[in-house]
């Protein structure tokens, strides 16, 4: 929110409960009649759908300014639909606004409900008249238990137009001006078999370009969705290729513990010898360094091409990061690979490892026991890791290793 005029773009869903009754709210942007501004106009699409979902509506009007020419164009929009309309004069935070708002009774719309979003007075009768529209009761947040899936990366890379091609509708407005999307917007992808929770997000720059308090609040909605997703598809934009703010979008996304994958976008635009996803490919590993468990895979949104490979992808690394190593097995294999090759001596103690485990979490935790730890140093650590992704898999999962006593 901002005192700033239009900054909801795109059509928000959230969860709501009254009295026992359970419904989903949709928070739309404000809608200008007649305007030729390519925000307005895309707004006023993503209004439009939102009316055709709902059940009920919520007209919400300002105490303050009072009955506007916007107001009357809207309501006349809003006579075209069969739905319930339940007219909110917003701002009444005093008696006096309090009794302005009879001036909406002119709309001819029926009740008219003064209430202060500020402090919530009135809200309790408008929501007693809202829920007796719907006759069921509902049920709480059935996305709960559905798999998250972040769509991350730098400003004007593609991100809402992945969205959008994948649900196969225009979720988010799309622009070719950087930073049209504000916020986290989540939409619930269902088809083939395959059912996940896609969130779309601000595109990240570096904090020293970052000017606005809009687009400060857009970046840390963008991070707080990396730490609610299961899997953070990182987007990057062909034509410019990794940069250093992609890695630490990537470096966050491990960070956190997160199935990770890249999407090289706009591949389309790039022209092609039989040698160029070889030398990307060659770029990519270079930079990502430590990171080079992560898939990657080169896309076109516009062209459609390997967008669905991606969904595949996903799930692929969402069972990898759910996945149990037997303890059997885990011994069986990798003390094996350390009899082999054994830690390095210490000051002329020999480090002997008896037993592992991988502890019963939501990520691959892996505990080592053995009679020194404190003298394994992260190189010994890294051949570990990599022996048990030659063994078990983890493509695109951040691995945590322990080394504890015994």
């Amino acid at each position: 929110m901002d005192n700033q005029s239009g900054v909801t773009r795109d059509r928000h869903y959230g969860y709501a409960e009254w009295t026992d009754k359970h419904f989903t709210a949709i928070d739309t942007g404000g809608y200008v009649c007649g305007s030729d501004d390519i925000f307005e106009e895309a707004i006023r699409k993503q209004v439009q759908i939102a009316i055709d979902e709902a059940s009920a509506i919520i007209f919400m009007v300002d105490c303050k300014d009072g009955l506007t020419g916007l107001d009357k164009d809207f309501a006349n929009i809003l006579r075209r639909s069969t739905k319930p309309v339940f007219v909110a004069a917003n701002k009444a935070d005093t008696i006096t606004q309090s009794i302005a708002s009879s001036e909406f009774y002119a709309l001819g719309m029926g009740e008219v409900y003064a209430i202060s979003s500020a402090t919530g007075s009135g809200t309790g009768e408008l929501l007693d008249a809202l829920v007796t529209c719907f006759p069921e009761k509902g049920s709480g947040d059935p996305d709960q238990a559905t798999p998250r899936v972040a769509i991350v990366g730098r400003p004007n890379v593609g991100k809402s137009s992945f969205v959008n091609i994948l649900v196969g509708e225009e979720r988010s407005i799309v622009t070719d001006i950087p930073g049209t999307t504000r916020d986290s917007i989540n939409t619930r992808y269902n088809l083939f078999g395959k059912d996940f929770i896609l969130t779309d997000t601000a595109g990240i720059r570096k904090k020293s370009r970052v000017k606005e308090n809009i687009e400060f609040y857009s970046v840390l909605r963008a991070i707080r969705a990396i730490e609610d997703c299961d899997i953070c598809l990182v987007m990057l934009d062909a034509q410019h290729g990794i940069e250093s703010q992609d890695i630490n979008i990537i470096s966050l996304a491990v960070k956190y513990k997160k199935g990770v994958l890249i999407l090289v976008n706009k591949w389309d635009l790039i022209s092609k010898d039989h040698k160029t996803t070889e030398v990307f490919n060659k770029e990519i590993r270079e930079k990502l360094g430590p990171f080079a468990f992560i898939p990657v895979i080169y896309i076109s949104v516009i062209k459609k091409q390997r967008i669905f490979k991606v969904v595949e992808e996903v799930l692929k690394i969402y069972n990898n990061r759910r996945t149990k190593i037997p303890t059997s097995k885990l011994n069986e294999v990798l003390l094996k690979v350390i009899e082999k090759t054994p830690p390095p001596a210490f000051k002329g103690k020999y480090i002997k490892i008896k037993y592992i485990t991988q502890l019963p979490k939501p990520t691959p935790i892996f505990i080592f026991f053995c009679n020194l730890p404190q003298y394994i140093k992260v190189p010994y650590e890294r051949f570990i890791e990599n022996n048990i992704r030659k063994n078990f898999g983890f493509d695109g999962v951040p691995i945590s290793i322990f080394f504890r006593k015994k």
